[in-house]
């Protein structure tokens, strides 16, 4: 999953961004608002996080451009303001939800976790799918109760695919949403991924978790059992 925050405090911007790269983030980090609108337009993105009060133009700003442009991931604002009135703007230009300074980084961990879960129309940060199961808070899969060891670029992989369930991802989406920008890319090791997890999800070869797009990329095909 890709992330960008928009922070110009430095300090702040970094700790963020080693918090969510440690739980498996690909992070985009923007000391600005401009730099953090070419972030969320160039590179497709799965949530973003951005202060209020940034040096050019204001975070609510930076919102509106965003939804004007028909971008609709989900938008955690951060702001040192209390007044409700600040928050009811950051929510009216399209955020989804909201921050006040200082908080906790568990604070923040669990309002992005919600939003994910909102985004993917999941009541809970487990998703049962029969015989596996997915915990996108502990970052475990289990199959017939067993965990899997899984690599980080693996969950990373089967995450992004079962956060979208039935479209069609292509090896570039995926590649954009795995790596951060300045690393380098071969979208080749996305047909290693896919063979991995299919061994380890369905090594009986049952289930057909992950089928194949001739062409087109990959699409999860299991369906998710009602809670």
């Amino acid at each position: 999953m890709r992330m960008v925050i928009v922070e110009d405090d430095p300090r702040l911007g970094e700790q963020l961004a080693a918090q969510f790269r440690a739980a498996g983030w690909t992070v985009d980090l923007a000391a600005n608002g401009s730099e953090g609108r070419y972030y969320g337009e160039e590179f497709s993105c799965d949530l973003a996080i951005v202060d209020l009060g940034l040096p050019d133009i204001s975070g609510l700003e930076l919102v509106r451009n965003w939804r004007g442009a028909g971008l609709a991931f989900p938008i955690l604002i951060l702001t040192a303001r209390s007044d409700w009135q600040d928050k009811v703007l950051g929510l009216e230009a399209g955020a989804d939800d909201y921050v006040t300074k200082p908080f906790h980084p568990e604070e923040i961990s669990a309002r992005v976790a919600a939003l994910l879960r909102r985004a993917s129309g999941r009541a809970s940060n487990v998703a049962d799918y029969g015989p596996i199961q997915i915990d996108f808070q502990a970052r475990r899969v289990l199959r017939e109760g067993q965990a899997l060891d899984l690599t980080s670029y693996e969950y990373n992989t089967l995450e992004y695919l079962a956060h979208h369930p039935g479209q069609v991802i292509s090896k570039a989406e995926l590649t954009e949403h795995l790596y951060a920008q300045d690393h380098e890319r071969d979208s080749n090791v996305i047909e290693v991924f896919i063979g991995r997890l299919r061994r380890k999800l369905d090594p009986q070869q049952e289930l057909q978790p992950i089928e194949t797009v001739r062409g087109a990329g990959y699409r999860f095909a299991l369906q998710r059992e009602a809670q």
